[in-house]
């Protein structure tokens, strides 16, 4: 990105929770904060000092396909960006005494999670909707299981995902692709290759959950089985999600909060893996309106299958490639963009292949999806709050089909 006196560079990993056996959930999130807790060469505190030392900024995530490691630097310590991140994936030492600490911190932040309604109702959607098995479970894991793990349990998982095929090194920015590979040459080149081990197939089955609590609000979230992102229908899917709820003038923005005054946040979101997807929508509301606002939802996802607009469209599609383009302008960005898209393709598709993609949907492929979401699609409902009188997934569900 000539011009930019920064960079972004990270490795990877594909190893997040769906990877894990039962007996493991969780592990891949504890792994990632153990990495940063000491090497063979740094302390915790030197991991942090090497980097802040110079202005950057270093951090990790887990998600439910993969675990990522990455820096933003300026673009003269790239190089020290990348001899870090190369240490902390290849010498932690996990000693026993930083996994108790590290432990007592994961489960303040799973207690913390529990306490925040619209974070932990999604992991009960996802649970429901993907029940008994690996991508269902939570990322943080359960606290039994957290309190459990050791050394070894760490060691294995390592052992099992974390070789050199099932790593993804990105880096954008103010960089020089040779100077990049060459660097990576050096610091992974020695790393043995080994087999990954394939996460199991999910399967959307849709199921309920109800948890009823004294609280300000009523969370509402309903998800629909929708394309994975190998799956062209996925930019069908989400100009679809960006029309119903992607901002203020999508039309369940405009129905239940602008129009009926339900709620104050309402949005919709199509999320996708290597082979399955979900349609979100979520809102928070009283529990007085919990239940109009669960019917007016479904109403609207049928009401779209017969009038959504040329306009509505385009105005999608306008919205989903300004979020990509200005995205691009971030090298943080940029570089999670390329990892992604290595992870799914193995190469990285041009933006105009990309944009074309996006172009070619019509709004007959928009309403074909939408009488799928409408009508035939599996359903998952997570509700928390005061929601007693809200409806059952059951009623939802003769509601779509009357």
């Amino acid at each position: 990105m000539p011009g930019l006196q920064s960079a972004a560079i990270g490795v990877w990993v594909g190893a997040g929770a769906r990877n894990e056996r039962l007996e493991q959930n969780g592990i891949a999130h504890f792994l990632e904060h153990m990495a940063f807790k000491g090497t063979t060469t740094r302390s915790a505190l030197q991991i942090a000092e090497s980097i802040e030392d110079v202005g950057g900024y270093i951090n990790a995530y887990t998600s439910r396909e993969v675990t990522a490691y990455y820096a933003r630097v300026l673009k003269e310590d790239t190089g020290l960006a990348m001899e870090v991140i190369a240490d902390i994936l290849q010498n932690s030492i996990l000693d026993p005494r930083e996994i108790e600490v590290e432990r007592n911190v994961i489960l303040q932040e799973i207690g913390q999670s529990l306490d925040t309604p619209d974070d932990v109702i999604f992991d009960w959607l996802q649970e429901q909707c993907y029940p008994g098995q690996p991508i269902g479970r939570t990322i943080l894991g359960p606290a039994e299981r957290v309190k459990a793990f050791d050394q070894r349990d760490l060691q294995t998982f390592i052992a099992e995902h974390y070789g050199p095929s099932q790593m993804i090194l990105s880096a954008a920015g103010g960089i020089d692709h040779d100077e990049i590979v060459k660097l990576a040459e050096k610091l992974f080149g020695h790393m043995e290759r080994k087999d990954s081990r394939r996460s199991e197939s999910a399967l959307f089955h849709g199921g309920e959950v109800r948890n009823a609590k004294s609280l300000e609000q009523a969370h509402f979230a309903l998800a629909l089985e929708s394309p994975g992102y190998r799956d062209d229908a996925i930019y069908t899917a989400q100009i679809y999600a960006s029309a119903m709820g992607g901002g203020m003038s999508s039309r369940l923005f405009q129905e239940i909060r602008e129009h009926r005054g339900l709620c104050y946040s309402i949005f919709s979101q199509a999320g996708s893996y290597a082979d399955t997807g979900a349609l979100t929508i979520y809102a928070g509301t009283s529990g007085e309106q919990v239940g109009e606002l669960a019917q007016v939802t479904i109403d609207e996802l049928k009401r779209a299958t017969d009038d959504l607009s040329d306009e509505e469209i385009a105005r999608a599609r306008a919205q989903m490639k300004a979020g990509m383009l200005m995205g691009l302008e971030s090298p943080s960005n940029r570089a999670e963009r390329l990892a992604r898209l290595v992870q799914i393709w193995g190469r990285v598709p041009s933006l105009e292949q990309t944009i074309a993609k996006i172009d070619a949907v019509t709004t007959t492929d928009v309403r074909a999806l939408a009488e799928t979401y409408a009508v035939q699609a599996p359903a998952a409902l997570a509700l928390y709050g005061p929601v007693e009188t809200a409806p059952t997934l059951e009623a939802l569900q003769e509601r779509r089909a009357a």
